[in-house]
Formats: C-alpha cells, sequence, structure tokens
C-alpha cells in the first residue's frame, strides 16, 4: 500500500545537516573563524633579494677554462713524449723571462686580468636580479617578487586618476619611485598633494617587503607656440 499523499496546503520541515563538532571540514561559526591574512602581516620570514644564477657567465668561463687546460695538457703531454713544446708556450715563457714588471704589456695584462677577477667576484657576491622586487613573506616558505615595469605601471595606472592629472612618467627602483606628472588645470600643489596621498596608498597595497621613497613633481605641459 502506499502512503496517502499530503493534503492541500500542508508544511514539511526540512531535513537538516547537524554539524558534528570533531568534523574538520565543518563550517565554523562567523565568530570562530580563522581571520583571513592581510598584506601587513608578515611572519613568514625575512624577504631578501633574488638571486640570479647567472648560467651564462658561469658557462663562458667554464669553457674558457677548459679549453686552457686542455691545450696545457696536451702540450705537457707532448714534452713528455720528446715531442717539442708548441710555439706559443715557447714564445710565452721567453717574453715573460725577458720582460720586465713595470712593462706596458705586463701592466696592460696584469689590469685586464685583475679587471676580469674583479668582475667575477663582483657576480659572486651580488644578489642580481635587479628588476625584480621581492614582497612580503606572510607564509614561511613562499617567496613573491613583484617586476619593477609592473609596479611602475600599477603607480600610473593610479596616478592618472587624480583630478587636473594629464600625464605621468612613473620609474621604480629598489628604493625610490619617482613620479613626474603634468597638470593642466587645478594647483599644482593640490594636485602633487593628492598625488602624494594616492600614490603612498598603492605603494603599500603593493606588498612590497621595503617600499619604495616617494618623489613626486608635479609641472604644467610646455606651452605651443
Amino acid at each position: 500500500m502506499t502512503e496517502p499523499a499530503d493534503p492541500t496546503g500542508s508544511t514539511r520541515r526540512t531535513p537538516t545537516v547537524e554539524r558534528r563538532e570533531d568534523d574538520p571540514t565543518a563550517i565554523a561559526p562567523g565568530g570562530d573563524r580563522d581571520p583571513v591574512p592581510t598584506l601587513e602581516q608578515g611572519d613568514g620570514g625575512r624577504a631578501g633579494r633574488f638571486w640570479s644564477a647567472r648560467r651564462v657567465p658561469a658557462a663562458l668561463l667554464a669553457l674558457v677554462l677548459l679549453g686552457a687546460a686542455g691545450l696545457l695538457l696536451y702540450d705537457i703531454a707532448a714534452v713528455r713524449a720528446d715531442h717539442p713544446a708548441m710555439r706559443w708556450r715557447r714564445s710565452l715563457a721567453d717574453g715573460l723571462a725577458e720582460r720586465h714588471l713595470d712593462d706596458v704589456a705586463v701592466l696592460v695584462g696584469a689590469g685586464i686580468a685583475a679587471a676580469i677577477g674583479l668582475w667575477l667576484l663582483l657576480l659572486a657576491l651580488t644578489p642580481g636580479l635587479r628588476a625584480l622586487l621581492p614582497m612580503r613573506r606572510d607564509r614561511a616558505g613562499v617567496r613573491a617578487g613583484l617586476d619593477r615595469t609592473a609596479a611602475a605601471l600599477v603607480l600610473r595606472d593610479r596616478a592618472v586618476e587624480v583630478p587636473g592629472v594629464q600625464s605621468v612618467r612613473v620609474g621604480v627602483g629598489r628604493r625610490k619611485a619617482k613620479v613626474r606628472a603634468l597638470s593642466h588645470f587645478r594647483e599644482l600643489d593640490d594636485v602633487r598633494e593628492d598625488l602624494n596621498s594616492v600614490l603612498e596608498k598603492a605603494v603599500r597595497e603593493l606588498g612590497l617587503a621595503r617600499a619604495p621613497a616617494l618623489s613626486v613633481h608635479v609641472h604644467r605641459p610646455p606651452k605651443k607656440g
């Protein structure tokens, strides 16, 4: 037998799912939710600069050293096998034996070698990747960076929204953001004040580990004719 249909106009209680206290997938009440992370939080560790791999200089140096070492070993092996040494090695040995330390050629060669050595040391001791600005680390193990060109575009888009601004040129460095704006109406001091306020907020919203200092200059466009 089938159950009789519900009478017209009657109501039925909709079944609900009770939340268990031990269910990790259950949605907590509004007062028990974890706070949403914000850019002001920075407990993920120190946000240092990104280091460049510098594969091209390393590969070139390895190839030069490999070629020089292979040529020298081949010549040494040839001499051990009772063959004459290569002409370049005999000429080099004779030249170094005859030339004094104050000779121009010796000083020039030493200067070039020292310059190359300093350049390699500079590459080894500096991070590189100057176009990539490190962002604040909100989570441990997560690193993020913002390209300087992208940061400049964001600041430029915010600046052109200020009333009175005709055009803007923005350059973002690791320590300073330079903004040059042209204003075709309004007082320059008012435009500069609004730009400072808008751009300071925009710089904070970029979430950089080290916010660049703002340098804002406002001028009138040049008169035509």
